[in-house]
């Protein structure tokens, strides 16, 4: 524990908790496609139908027989009888015979008889009832399928995937405008401390205004999760054990902002293990910002406790919290995709020194000289939030790394926009 053994490394830290805790399948609720956006799919989508339903031109111009066409140019145009048009959003009622074409705008039923589309570009109108073709079609051109953008019965979207806006469009095209998805997680946030107030409140000397919960609040809400955030609970044994036996009752994960560091750990620990068989999973990772983060199950429930300053809850809550609730979420995002989400590559513009024996995460900022992407170091306190807001992400130096150089290429892991 904190203060006394050796902290935990991250990795064990992590594995700590996944041998801990198991990740229940969440329950699966139907919502309106429209209002889907940022849902994870409870089921796998198929298709109902072909997408397109009828073979429709990508080109404003004239549906044909391709082998009408073979051979045109511009000094030998093929000469084609115009026999009608496709009105918009109507069934072709005309059909395409020998030698002869059709009008058609894009998006335009292809009409019987048709096999390609040649673009208004290439043609030139004789009169009421003849085109000249100065450039040859093949059979499909301009044309899009029945079926070639979705077949019918065909997986669309998997168990898992998180809904994004394209697919909502895709799901709308099909008509599904119902889709079954995992219900979100809800978060209880609890800050903690005598000093802290809320924020529409003028602070006494010695106390400051409740930064974290909101932080972790929305934090959580970007998750995709629904966070309650709770009223400030002092230093109190009993009022502390109450909000956290509330939280669990009510909440599938809870966090304590505060309330871990050395000072108030003895209080904390006193409480989360007097609630629960298994207690404290972990209390103390070899992280900076961010050593004095501690987990417990508490009734089969995730209990973080984040510290208080600013800097160490973002790398706590990205390190153990957020991949928890990316499970208890339903999504099943493959590890190359978790590996490489929103990360550049960047040169470093400073030396930074680095203890070894712990994964010293840097806050940067990023910008352009010239061609190159550079990489600014932001150094200051973890307590202070404006070295967050300055940042984009984070550079890790890994544990036994004494530092970074001064041009190195490191990998930028940026934060959620």
């Amino acid at each position: 524990m904190l203060g006394r053994g050796e902290a935990l490394s991250r990795q064990e830290a992590q594995r700590t908790l996944k041998e801990a805790f198991s990740f229940p399948e969440p329950p699966v609720e139907e919502v309106e496609t429209f209002a889907s956006l940022g849902r994870v799919l409870g089921r796998e989508v198929t298709s109902p139908e072909d997408l397109p339903s009828f073979a429709r031109s990508t080109m404003d111009g004239y549906a044909l027989r391709a082998r009408d066409t073979y051979g045109a140019s511009e000094s030998m145009a093929a000469y084609l009888t115009l026999t009608g048009e496709v009105p918009m959003g109507k069934a072709a009622e005309v059909s395409v015979g020998e030698m002869a074409a059709v009008r058609i705008a894009t998006g335009g039923m292809l009409p019987d008889g048709a096999d390609a589309v040649v673009m208004l570009e290439h043609t030139a109108l004789m009169d009421a009832g003849m085109i000249e073709v100065v450039r040859p079609v093949a059979p499909g051109e301009n044309v899009i399928q029945i079926g070639e953008d979705v077949r019918q019965g065909r997986p669309v979207l998997p168990r898992g995937h998180r809904i994004r806006p394209q697919d909502v469009g895709l799901l709308c095209g099909l008509g599904i405008t119902r889709v079954p998805v995992y219900r979100r997680p809800t978060v209880s946030v609890i800050p903690t401390g005598n000093e802290i107030v809320a924020p529409g409140q003028t602070p006494l000397p010695g106390q400051v205004r409740d930064i974290n919960s909101f932080h972790l609040a929305a934090l959580v809400e970007q998750t995709g999760s629904c966070p309650i955030r709770y009223g400030v609970v002092p230093d109190d044994e009993e009022r502390l054990k109450e909000a956290v036996r509330r939280a669990v009752a009510e909440s599938n994960l809870v966090i304590l902002s505060g309330g871990s560091s050395v000072g108030t750990r003895d209080l904390t620990e006193k409480v989360l293990t007097s609630l629960g068989r298994r207690g404290i999973l972990f209390h103390g990772v070899a992280v900076k910002p961010g050593k004095p983060t501690l987990c417990a199950l508490v009734e089969g429930r995730p209990v973080f406790g984040l510290p208080g300053h600013p800097a160490a809850v973002v790398i706590g809550y990205d390190l153990f919290v957020r991949p928890v609730l990316k499970s208890l979420s339903g999504e099943q995002s493959p590890p190359w995709i978790e590996r490489a989400e929103r990360t550049v590559t960047a040169a470093l513009t400073r030396s930074v020194a680095s203890r070894p024996g712990r994964e010293d995460y840097l806050r940067v900022a990023l910008e352009m000289k010239g061609e190159e992407l550079l990489a600014r170091p932001i150094l200051g306190k973890s307590g202070l939030i404006s070295t967050l807001v300055g940042a984009v992400g984070t550079v890790v130096i890994p544990e036994q790394k004494p530092g970074l150089e001064k041009g190195e290429q490191v990998v930028v892991r940026l934060f959620s926009p």
